[in-house]
């Protein structure tokens, strides 16, 4: 009998995407894009239990066990620094944490002379330490939403932020002046779960492998 595992994935783009990849390894979960109300998806036949989660909730969810395996972006990852292992890039979902500001100031603006700086961002633990490794001296304003908005009015010089093609930088007079990090969906697993598990979670992590490979090939 295989042994049950519980996997948290959350909404949207990565839910899609996640479950098709998995679908190449023999995992079927489609009827989670079925059903929009549900949160607990059971597949017993397959020893599975999935589970719908906020995204910046998986890692959580992972630490403490109440799920075995999460999948979810670096971007939250390097926010966090929980701790669980993550041993695979599932490559899709790209895009760059990025500092910027109005492109007005960035001509003549120069990164690497700043030292006192006000950023807005939804991201502070990124912000703070990617400026201190750097000995600027950061103000972080935390921000849960239209981050662009911040150095439009005032309440910020720069923002730090995840962009995909650019286009919403754009459109609010902002360029791109530093890159933090490339971010892609990464798979994490409970530390505990890969011991008391490891058959099936190493099953898991090597077919995905595999798969990946022949992606790239």
């Amino acid at each position: 009998m295989k042994s049950q595992l519980t996997i948290a994935i959350p909404k949207g783009r990565i839910l899609t995407e996640s479950i098709q990849l998995l679908g190449e390894i023999g995992i079927n979960l489609k009827s989670m894009l079925e059903d929009s109300r549900k949160l607990i998806f059971e597949y017993p036949e397959q020893g599975l239990r999935a589970l719908i989660v906020r995204a910046t909730d998986v890692p959580t969810y992972v630490e403490y066990g109440c799920a075995d395996l999460g999948i979810v972006g670096k971007d939250t990852l390097l926010e966090q620094e929980k701790d669980i292992y993550e041993p695979l890039d599932l490559g899709f979902g790209y895009c760059r944490m990025m500092v910027a500001e109005p492109a007005n100031i960035a001509k003549n603006d120069d990164p690497f002379r700043w030292s006192h700086i006000r950023v807005a961002t939804k991201y502070p633990h990124i912000a703070e330490k990617h400026f201190a490794s750097k000995g600027v001296q950061a103000e972080i304003i935390k921000l849960y939403g239209s981050i662009e908005l911040g150095p439009l009015v005032g309440l910020s010089g720069q923002i730090v932020d995840l962009v995909s093609t650019g286009e919403t930088l754009r459109q609010n007079g902002l360029v791109e002046v530093e890159t933090i990090a490339e971010i892609t969906t990464r798979l994490v697993v409970n530390r505990a779960s890969l011991k008391t598990k490891h058959q099936r979670i190493r099953g898991i992590i090597d077919g995905l492998e595999r798969v990946l490979s022949e992606k790239q090939n």
